[in-house]
C-alpha cells in the first residue's frame, strides 16, 4: 500500500539531553568536527547510515540508547560543553564586531574616514548549498552562496539571508543502461529537515502575501534555518490557501517554464523582502541597511523596496529609485548573454500591469529598468545593474568580461569605465578540507583574533607525513568510487553476480585525475574524449597510468548536455577501460567531498572566457590537490606556474572544432609529458619529491586566498560599508539626499541633449617635438546649459591611436579647471610615446554618485 501522505516526526529527547535538538539544527554542525563527532559518537553505525545526518540519526537511533546516554556523565559533558561553545560562537564579538569598534573609535578621534560598518544586511539568492541535508541547491551559485553565509557566520558579519524552499530540491540522477540521465524528484517534508517553521503568536504559520493577476494572492509560509549566526530566511508556496497552481511555485528548483520561473522569482523578490521586514519585526534583528542580490534571479526586491519608499515615506518614483539604488548590492555570475534570465514584456506585463503587486509603482518604468536592445524582452540583469548603486563580478577576469558585455548600458565609456567591479569568489575552508588536512596543517575553524581562515597557519610536516595522508585520502576516494559505481550499475538494471569487478575499480596507487561540475556546453566535458585512443594509452599506460573519475548533471530540459553524459558513460562502460575511468552519477555536496579531498589533480577546460570563476578547483587547492585547467576564471588570476599546470588555449581559432582539437591536444601533451612523469617520479622513500614541492607549495600560497572569509570581507569593505553610508547619506534627515539628487537628475534631463564641447586645442610645451612625459596644455569652451560648473566635470583624455583608426586606448583622463566663460583647462604630461590623441568630455558630477560613470551619461567632443 502507498501512503496517503508523508510527514516527519521528531525524537523526543530525554531532558538532559534537550541541548543535542540545538546543535542538530544549528548548521554550525556541518563545519565543526566536534559536533559530528559528538553525534557520531551516539552510534556510529546508524551515524553512517543517515550520511551524517543529526536530525536522522536522532529520529532513528534506539531510544534505549538515547536514555543511556542520559545517564552517561562523560557524554553529558562533551555535550555541555559543545552547547556553550556554540553559544559563545553565536553571540560572542567576532572580526566584524571588533572591526565595527575599531572604526567608531578612529573615527571618534578623527582618525579615518573609513565608512561605518552595517548593522544588517540581507542577501538573497535562488539556491543556498549549505550541506546535502537542507538539499536546497544545484550548483556552483548555490554552493558559493552556501560558503558566503558560513564565512559571513565566522566572521560575524550581520547578515540575513533569502531565498525558496522546493519541495522537491533538485532532482536526483540516475542512468539508464544505455548511459541516459535519468531524473528523479525527491519529496522533501520540511520537518524533517534542520528548519523552524515561523509562527503568530497564535501557533498559525506567519504568511508572505503576494498579489497575482485575477485578484488571486500567493501566500508562502517562512521557514528558517540557522547557519551559525546567519539565520536563512526560505518562502514555501505549499499552503492549502492558495490556488492549485500557485501552491506549486516552489515545487522545483530550476524547473517549469517562464510563467512559472517568473513567479519563482516575484516571491524570491518582492516576497523575499516582505518576509525580511516580518523576520525583524517578529526577532527584534536591525533591519537590513544594504541589499545584496546574488545574481539576477531575486532582482524584483529592487522594486518592492521602491514601493516600501513610495507607500511608506510618500517618495516620488525617482526619489525612491535613487533610495533603493544607494543601499543594493548586484553580483553577476554570467559571462554570457545567453545565461541571463530574459522575459517576454508581455509576461512582465501581465504580473505588474495592474499595479497591485507593488502598488505605487508606474508599470512603464518598470518595463524601462529590463529594458534591452530586443524591445520585446525584459532583461533581469539589466534591471539587476539599474536597480544598484554598485555591481561586481565573481573574478578579476569575469570582471572584465562584464564589463564589455554590459557596456551598453554606459554608452559613451570605454568598458575599462564601466562601473562593475570584481570580488574573486573563495571557498569555505572548514567546509571542504579533509579534517586530516586541516589537524595536520593547523588550520582552524576561525581564528577569532585575526579572522583567519584555513590553511595559512602552515606547520612544519614532512614530505613523507603529507605524502602518506594523500595517499590515505586518495585510498577514501577509491573506496567510495567503487561503492558509488556499484549502485549505480544495479540502478541501471545489472545483477549483482555480475559486478565483482567493481571491487576492483581504480588503485589508490594511481594518478587521480577529477572532473566535477555541470554540464553545459562551454564547460566541455567530452573535451577529454576528442582522441579516444589516446586517452585510452594515458589510462593504460604500463608505468604512469592515470586514473579518471567524472561527474556531473545536465539541466532536465538541455538533452545536448544529457547526450554529452552519454558519451562519457559509453566510454567508461568499455570493459578495457572501466577500471580506469568512471561516471559516477547524483554528483552533490556529499560526492564532491571524497573528490576533492582524494582526487591528485583537478581537471578544468571551459571555453575561455566563459567560466565565471569555477571553484572546484579552489576545494582541491584546500586538500593538497593540484589543478590542471584553462586560463579561466579564478585560475586565470592564481595560477602562478608552481601551483598546477595551465592548459594552454587556442586564441584567436574562431572555429570551434579547431580550437577543441587544439586545445584537447594540450591536455594530453601536459598530462602525458609533464603531470604524470612528475608524479611517478619517486626518490628511494616512494616519496615524489618534485610533486610534494608543488603541493606544498598549493596549500601555502593558494590556502589563503581562496578562503571565502578573503572574499567575504572583501565584500563588507568594498561594497557593503560603502553602500551602507551612501543609503544613510540619501535617507537621513528626511530623504534630504535622495531629494536633492533625484531633483540633480531631473534638471540633467532637461539640459544634458544641449550640453556640448564647442572647441578645444592642444598647445605644446617649449618645445615643437612633443616628448614623453613633457607637459602640454589643453583648453576647451564649453556650453552648459543652465547647468553650474560644479555640477559637472570636464576632462582632457589621452591615449594610442593606431594608424587606421582613431579610436583611444590605455587612455590617461586628467580633470580640466573651470576658468570662467565657459572655458577650461588643464596641463597634462603625455603619457604615451608614439601616435597619441586626445578629446575632451564632459561628465555629471554629485557627491552622491558612486562614480562618474554611474547615470551613463557622457558628452564627447566632436
Amino acid at each position: 500500500m502507498r501512503a496517503l501522505r508523508r510527514f516527519t516526526v521528531r525524537a523526543s529527547l530525554p531532558e538532559p539531553l534537550s541541548a543535542l535538538s540545538t546543535l542538530a539544527t544549528n548548521l554550525r554542525w556541518t563545519w565543526h568536527p566536534p559536533t559530528q563527532e559528538l553525534f557520531a559518537s551516539i552510534d556510529s553505525r546508524v551515524w553512517s547510515e543517515v550520511g551524517g545526518d543529526p536530525l536522522r540519526l536522532l529520529s532513528v537511533v534506539d531510544a534505549g540508547k538515547l536514555e543511556a546516554l542520559a545517564r552517561d556523565e562523560q557524554f553529558l559533558l562533551k555535550l555541555h560543553a559543545l552547547a556553550s561553545d556554540l553559544e559563545r560562537y553565536v553571540e560572542g564579538p567576532r572580526w566584524y564586531q571588533r572591526r565595527q569598534d575599531e572604526i567608531a573609535q578612529r573615527r571618534e578621534h578623527g582618525a579615518t574616514n573609513d565608512n561605518p560598518l552595517p548593522t544588517s544586511v540581507a542577501y538573497f539568492s535562488m539556491e543556498f548549498g549549505v550541506h546535502e541535508a537542507l538539499p536546497n541547491y544545484s550548483g556552483g551559485l548555490g554552493i558559493l552562496a552556501g560558503d558566503h553565509l558560513k564565512a559571513a557566520s565566522d566572521l560575524g558579519v550581520p547578515l540575513i539571508a533569502v531565498g525558496l524552499l522546493y519541495r522537491s530540491g533538485y532532482f536526483r540522477q540516475s542512468l539508464s543502461l544505455d548511459g541516459w540521465q535519468q531524473e528523479h524528484y525527491p519529496s522533501l517534508d520540511p520537518r524533517g529537515l534542520p528548519l523552524e517553521l515561523l509562527t503568530e503568536p497564535s501557533g498559525l504559520p506567519l504568511l508572505v502575501h503576494v498579489a497575482m493577476p485575477g485578484d488571486r494572492m500567493l501566500r508562502a509560509k517562512i521557514w528558517r534555518a540557522q547557519v551559525g549566526r546567519v539565520p536563512l530566511l526560505l518562502l514555501d508556496s505549499d499552503v492549502e490557501q492558495n490556488d492549485e497552481d500557485l501552491r506549486g511555485v516552489t515545487d522545483r528548483l530550476y524547473g517549469g517554464d517562464q510563467n512559472h520561473r517568473i513567479r519563482q522569482e516575484i516571491l524570491a523578490g518582492i516576497g523575499g523582502v516582505r518576509a525580511v521586514r516580518t523576520f525583524c519585526e517578529l526577532t527584534g534583528h536591525p533591519q537590513p541597511e544594504v541589499f545584496h542580490t546574488n545574481e539576477g534571479h531575486a532582482g524584483f526586491l529592487g522594486l518592492e523596496r521602491i514601493r516600501e519608499y513610495i507607500t511608506n515615506d510618500g517618495l516620488d518614483f525617482d526619489q525612491a529609485l535613487t533610495a533603493a539604488r544607494a543601499g543594493a548590492v548586484f553580483t553577476t555570475h554570467t559571462p554570457v548573454p545567453a545565461g541571463i534570465d530574459r522575459f517576454p514584456v508581455d509576461l512582465v506585463q501581465h504580473y505588474f500591469g495592474s499595479e497591485q503587486l507593488v502598488p505605487g509603482v508606474n508599470t512603464q518604468r518598470i518595463l524601462a529598468l529590463g529594458a534591452e536592445d530586443n524591445p520585446g524582452m525584459f532583461n533581469m540583469a539589466h534591471m539587476g545593474l539599474r536597480l544598484a548603486q554598485r555591481a561586481n563580478g565573481v573574478s578579476k577576469l569575469h570582471g572584465e568580461v562584464s564589463r564589455d558585455m554590459f557596456r551598453g548600458l554606459w554608452p559613451g565609456f570605454d568598458a575599462t569605465e564601466v562601473p562593475i567591479g570584481s570580488v574573486t569568489n573563495g571557498v569555505h575552508g572548514p567546509t571542504w578540507a579533509a579534517t586530516e588536512m586541516s589537524k595536520l596543517l593547523g588550520a582552524s575553524e576561525a581564528d577569532n583574533h585575526n579572522s583567519s581562515l584555513g590553511l595559512g597557519a602552515f606547520q612544519p610536516v614532512t614530505d613523507a607525513g603529507l605524502w602518506e595522508l594523500r595517499t590515505t585520502l586518495r585510498g577514501r576516494l577509491v573506496t567510495e568510487v567503487r561503492r558509488r559505481l556499484r549502485e549505480s550499475w544495479l540502478q541501471r538494471g545489472a545483477s549483482a553476480l555480475e559486478l565483482g569487478w567493481t571491487d576492483s575499480v581504480f588503485d589508490p596507487a594511481v594518478l587521480t585525475v577529477g572532473f566535477a561540475r555541470r554540464v553545459p556546453t562551454y564547460k566541455r566535458l567530452t573535451l577529454m574524449l576528442r582522441d579516444p585512443e589516446r586517452l585510452r594509452s594515458l589510462l593504460l599506460h604500463p608505468e604512469r597510468p592515470v586514473q579518471l573519475v567524472v561527474a556531473g548533471k545536465s539541466h532536465p530540459a538541455d538533452d545536448g548536455g544529457k547526450a554529452l553524459i552519454q558519451q562519457i558513460v559509453r566510454y567508461a562502460d568499455d570493459a578495457g577501460v572501466r577500471h580506469r575511468i568512471v561516471f559516477l552519477p547524483d554528483y552533490d555536496m556529499s560526492m564532491a567531498r571524497y573528490l576533492y579531498w582524494g582526487c591528485d589533480v583537478w581537471l578544468n577546460n571551459p571555453m575561455r572566457p566563459l567560466e565565471a570563476c569555477g571553484t572546484s578547483g579552489m576545494k582541491a587547492a584546500l586538500n593538497g590537490g593540484l589543478n590542471l585547467s584553462i586560463r579561466d576564471g579564478w585560475w586565470d588570476e592564481l595560477y602562478d606556474g608552481s601551483n598546477g599546470w595551465a592548459i594552454p588555449t587556442a586564441d584567436g581559432v574562431n572555429d570551434p572544432i579547431r580550437r577543441d582539437d587544439l586545445e584537447a591536444n594540450a591536455l594530453y601533451e601536459l598530462l602525458g609529458s609533464q603531470v604524470a612523469p612528475l608524479f611517478y617520479d619517486r626518490g628511494e622513500d616512494g616519496v615524489p619529491t618534485r610533486w610534494m614541492s608543488m603541493v606544498r607549495h598549493t596549500l601555502a600560497s593558494l590556502g589563503p586566498v581562496v578562503q571565502a572569509s578573503r572574499m567575504v570581507r572583501e565584500y563588507v569593505e568594498t561594497y557593503y560599508a560603502p553602500a551602507a553610508a551612501s543609503a544613510q547619506n540619501v535617507v537621513g534627515d528626511g530623504f534630504r539626499g535622495a531629494k536633492e539628487l533625484s531633483s540633480y537628475r531631473h534638471r540633467l534631463r532637461a539640459s544634458w541633449t544641449r550640453v556640448r564641447v564647442l572647441d578645444s586645442d592642444l598647445v605644446l610645451g617649449g618645445s615643437s617635438v612633443p616628448v614623453l612625459g613633457a607637459p602640454v596644455t589643453v583648453r576647451a569652451r564649453v556650453e552648459l546649459a543652465g547647468l553650474e560648473p560644479s555640477e559637472v566635470d570636464v576632462q582632457v583624455v589621452l591615449g594610442k591611436v593606431s594608424n587606421d583608426s582613431d579610436e583611444l586606448k590605455d587612455v590617461v583622463t586628467a580633470p580640466m579647471t573651470y576658468t570662467g566663460n565657459g572655458n577650461y583647462e588643464a596641463e597634462v604630461p603625455l603619457p604615451h610615446a608614439g601616435a597619441l590623441g586626445y578629446t575632451v568630455r564632459v561628465l555629471p558630477r554629485h557627491g552622491l554618485l558612486a562614480s562618474p560613470a554611474e547615470l551613463g551619461r557622457v558628452v564627447l567632443a566632436s
